[in-house]
């Protein structure tokens, strides 16, 4: 793929996955954390740093500062022999942390850093080259070639989460363990990352902007039926629908993707993934005949196309990753341009806690090579 002059940065959906980070890492990993759309300046984690200490010192030394309500004495006490249920109580370390679904349009179509949080528009050219020829003569007219340019363009959205922590809040959480700051600041993280993600799957419609997603692309070809929903469908009948896409790929685009060089993604539904499991009467699953008649195919899965068609019908993307053509942009089929994944708006002291405000700007998906995918709808 090409890298457009000035893009930040790429990851392709073949290539996301979480990031780790080493401690002697620290310095060049937020020197250059720009490059990911995560916008973190040094005052900013420095205000971070001077507003949390102090729950931080609770927490190494156990806690034993917070502050408890003290309990009157009682004027008579009742004899007893039981021991308190504190005493005898097992904690299991760590918490389990409740979970949302997985956020899947970075694997499906990968993430592009490009352009600044303030900007209005993203937009791509489209240019066509035109020309009709004629059968020479000496003294007929010149048939002229032309072209002609178009301009798709998608709007910025910006949302932001921020938090708030009270030292008392602070440091009575620090005797549970648990660093409330931080806590607040992963789930504002999470909450923006979950509002990117449905973004890059529904679009946003604020009335008179351009924000689509993977499931409302304008350019989106038209759905095609199944004729059996793959549920009650034999091995012959989910891979005669898989050859039929495959095919359908081939004769759209012209002859311009192989289906069994060129990589492929095959995005299914969380309900019908597991149906590539079904088997023939040798026992090869649908899994295993993919693989080899399609190598370059990769499956990936998403909760959002459960109901992509509305009233619980399911739907299906066959789709190339890429074109082989002479255009001069990166040439993929879909992008998912990001200006900011994250970055702080700033923090606030204040004389019983603190304030942090996050923020993060995308422009959801824009399919650009229409012809280069194939939907299938009631799998």
């Amino acid at each position: 793929m090409q890298i457009a002059a000035n893009e930040i940065s790429h990851l392709g959906p073949r290539d996301v996955r979480p990031f780790q980070m080493t401690r002697g890492q620290t310095e060049e990993v937020l020197h250059n954390l720009h490059r990911f759309g995560v916008g973190l300046d040094s005052r900013s984690i420095q205000a971070m740093f001077d507003a949390y200490r102090h729950g931080s010192a609770l927490m190494l030394n156990g806690g034993g500062a917070a502050g408890l309500d003290a309990d009157l004495l009682a004027a008579l006490s009742t004899p007893s022999l039981a021991t308190p249920v504190q005493f005898l109580q097992e904690w299991l370390p760590g918490f389990v942390f409740v979970i949302t679904q997985a956020r899947k349009i970075d694997d499906l179509i990968g993430i592009t850093t490009q352009g600044r949080w303030e900007d209005e528009e993203v937009v791509q050219g489209f240019l066509e080259h035109t020309g009709n020829t004629r059968v020479y003569g000496d003294i007929t007219n010149i048939p002229q070639a032309s072209w002609n340019a178009n301009f798709e363009t998608r709007s910025i959205v910006r949302f932001e989460e921020g938090m708030s922590v009270g030292r008392l809040e602070e440091q009575r959480a620090a005797a549970m363990r648990i660093g409330s700051a931080e806590a607040k600041r992963r789930a504002a993280a999470e909450a923006l990352e979950i509002t990117r993600n449905d973004v890059g799957f529904s679009g946003y419609n604020s009335g008179a902007n351009r924000t689509y997603g993977f499931l409302n692309d304008p350019n989106l070809p038209s759905a095609v039926a199944v004729t059996t929903a793959w549920s009650a469908a034999t091995f012959l009948e989910i891979t005669g629908d898989l050859r039929t896409w495959f095919s359908a790929l081939r004769t759209q685009s012209g002859d311009r993707i192989d289906p069994g060089k060129e990589p492929v993604t095959l995005a299914l539904s969380t309900d019908t993934y597991d149906f590539l499991s079904t088997t023939s009467t040798f026992g090869n699953s649908v899994m295993t005949w993919l693989k080899e008649t399609y190598p370059n195919t990769r499956v990936v899965s998403a909760p959002q196309l459960n109901d992509a068609g509305g009233a619980g019908v399911a739907h299906a993307y066959l789709y190339a990753e890429g074109a082989v053509d002479e255009s001069s942009d990166d040439r993929r089929t879909w992008i998912q341009v990001v200006p900011s994944k994250f970055q702080t708006l700033g923090v606030e002291q204040r004389a019983k806690g603190y304030i942090e405000d996050y923020t993060n700007a995308t422009a959801g998906a824009m399919l650009k090579r229409p012809w280069a995918v194939y939907i299938a709808s009631g799998t």
